[in-house]
Parts: C-alpha cells; structure tokens; sequence
C-alpha cells in the first residue's frame, strides 16, 4: 500500500489507513492527517491540530485575543488521555471528551452527539470512491486528493448550505 499506511488490527492485518479530520461545527474539514491504520487515535491530535491552516489559526486565535468564548474541542472515548488533554490545551482549545460509557447514559433524547458532526464528513469523503480505498502508494497523492475533497466540500457547503 506505501508510506503511511499499517496492519487493520480489526480486518485480519490488511494495509490501511486512517484518516483523523478536525471539523469545524457544521462539518466542514479544517485540519487532516494520516497514517497507518494500527496508529491509536490519541497519537495523531497533535499532527491534526498542527495541520490547521494558518489563516483560520489566526482568526480564532485572534477572537481567543478579544476576549470571546473559548474554542471547544470535541473529542471521543478514544482520546481519553491526560497526554491528548495537554496537547488539546497547548494549541489553545477547551478539551470535551466523554469517557468511555458516558455518553449513553448523557445523551438527551432528540439530540445527537455533537461528534457525529465529524463522522458524517468521513462519510463526505467516502463519497469519492478513489478515497474510499486507497490506491496510491505515496501518502503525499493521497494526501493531496483528500486535500481535494476536503476543499469541495466546503465549496459545496457554501454554495448550498
């Protein structure tokens, strides 16, 4: 499969991938990283955080500067370290991570949990099918056609809501 790519601990060893996406709320992709899919989650918050774009660091760094709400990161049971909390808190973010079993007992009824807003981007991206399985054996052209994807999703997002 190539670089960036690792043993599926869950399909019988095959080569995968694994995609971690930082949405904003209405699910538009902010910042992306990959790597091998028997890479644990909490190992790429950092590289997730760190490939935001520059331009939205700035502005929500500088709405953090006006003295505005802090900026929440939502986060599932598998982030539940005291290692992603610290990384979440150095790039400036309030961590919001349930912990395994809470959010069952938590959620209200109608109301859906607000990281479900992240799993239907992934759902998003799977719509293009060179996506979905990974063809390509340099992680940079897969890279880059997710970057693709990514940015005609938020055209489509602002053109039709």
């Amino acid at each position: 499969m190539g670089e960036k790519s690792g043993p599926n601990p869950t399909d019988r060893a095959k080569s995968g991938v694994k995609r971690s996406l930082l949405t904003e709320a209405a699910g538009i992709p902010v910042g992306l990283e990959v790597a091998g899919a028997n890479r644990p989650d909490m190992k790429l918050v950092a590289d997730t955080l760190a490939n935001v774009p520059q331009e939205i660091e700035d502005k929500r760094l500088a709405h953090l500067a006006a003295g505005e709400a802090e900026q929440g990161l939502c986060l599932d049971a598998g982030y539940d370290y005291d290692e992603v909390r610290e990384i979440v808190w150095e790039f400036g973010y309030t961590a919001h991570i349930r912990s395994r079993g809470e959010e069952k007992k938590a959620q209200e009824a109608g109301k859906k949990a607000r990281r479900w807003v992240v799993e239907r981007s992934h759902s998003w991206l799977n719509r293009y099918r060179r996506l979905l399985v990974r063809w390509d054996k340099k992680a940079v052209n897969y890279l880059a056609l997710l970057h693709f994807a990514c940015a005609l999703i938020t055209w489509n997002r602002a053109l039709f809501g």
